[in-house]
């Protein structure tokens, strides 16, 4: 009888063991269900559930998804380069077919050199028509781990959020004449050259002497109505779609508070106070 009991829990225990496994297992989907290298092949270590793209003196790299979307909630793990990264950027953005009246939304985060921060520009641009950048200085260490990046896309609004934070809001006012993106897009990243520009303004160039620039990428999965282009996307409004319901309307009061918060302490650039470059404030700003 203790031998059969014995018997039992060793069974139990292997089965249990078994089980965890698994469960640990259960990851999600893998980068070859939603997504492909678009270019760059050779700078592009792609694994089911760890992508690597690289940029070197000889090219980039990026890659795509697979299906094309009408709305969605979408989501990357990211790890950005390190070092003196200073002109390089790594982009994860949704963008419709290329073309002069393309829809896309951005993310762009700015390398720099040791020991100075390092930032994140966003961009809303719909029927070609862009200048819509903000900018924020991030307030920790982008390369050491990866974060949560993430873009809501509905009928009522697009946010950006880092690791669940919102960091931009963008309204849809089409009554007030905004452009608001109509076209169904796909979610891309990349690694890519942006000396001219991405750095103090493009004063600080790449040094290509600590390529290549290396960014990770996890967590494939994507949460999105799938629309081919050209489609009607009206389809993808629909409340059965967990995004599309009340709830992300509008940010509660909780992340109302985080939002301003970070807007106060790390905006360093917004598009709707620049009299400079754009003398009368766009009708989506605070007026």
């Amino acid at each position: 009888m203790e031998f059969y009991k014995l018997t039992l829990i060793i069974v139990y225990l292997l089965l249990l063991k078994h089980t965890l496994v698994i469960c640990t297992n259960l990851k999600g989907p893998s980068f070859y269900d939603n997504y492909k290298i678009l270019w760059g092949n050779s700078l592009a270590k792609s694994q089911a559930r760890d992508v690597q793209i690289s940029l070197d003196y000889s090219s980039g790299a990026a890659f795509q998804s697979k299906s094309t979307y009408g709305s969605g909630f979408f989501h990357l793990n990211i790890k950005l380069p390190g070092g003196n990264s200073g002109g390089v950027v790594t982009a994860f953005y949704l963008s419709s077919v290329s073309g002069n009246h393309h829809d896309e939304l951005d993310l762009e985060f700015l390398g720099n050199n040791d020991g100075k921060p390092k930032y994140l520009q966003t961009n809303v641009i719909t029927n070609g028509i862009g200048n819509r950048e903000q900018r924020i200085k991030l307030w920790f260490d982008p390369a050491s781990k990866f974060h949560s990046y993430r873009i809501l896309w509905n009928r009522f609004q697009i946010v950006f959020y880092i690791d669940n934070y919102p960091i931009r809001v963008f309204k849809n006012k089409h009554r007030l004449g905004v452009g608001f993106p109509s076209q169904p897009m796909q979610v891309l990243a990349s690694v890519w050259d942006g000396d001219s520009w991405a750095t103090d303004g493009g004063r600080t160039k790449i040094n290509w002497s600590y390529a290549p620039f290396t960014a990770g990428f996890r967590s494939f999965g994507i949460n999105g109505c799938a629309a081919k282009s050209g489609s009607n996307m009206k389809h993808c409004n629909s409340d059965k779609f967990w995004w599309n319901r009340q709830k992300f309307w509008q940010l509660n009061s909780s992340q109302q508070k985080v939002y301003e918060s970070i807007k106060k302490k790390f905006m360093t650039y917004d598009y709707c106070t620049d009299r400079n470059r754009i003398p009368n404030t766009p009708p989506e700003c605070p007026q």
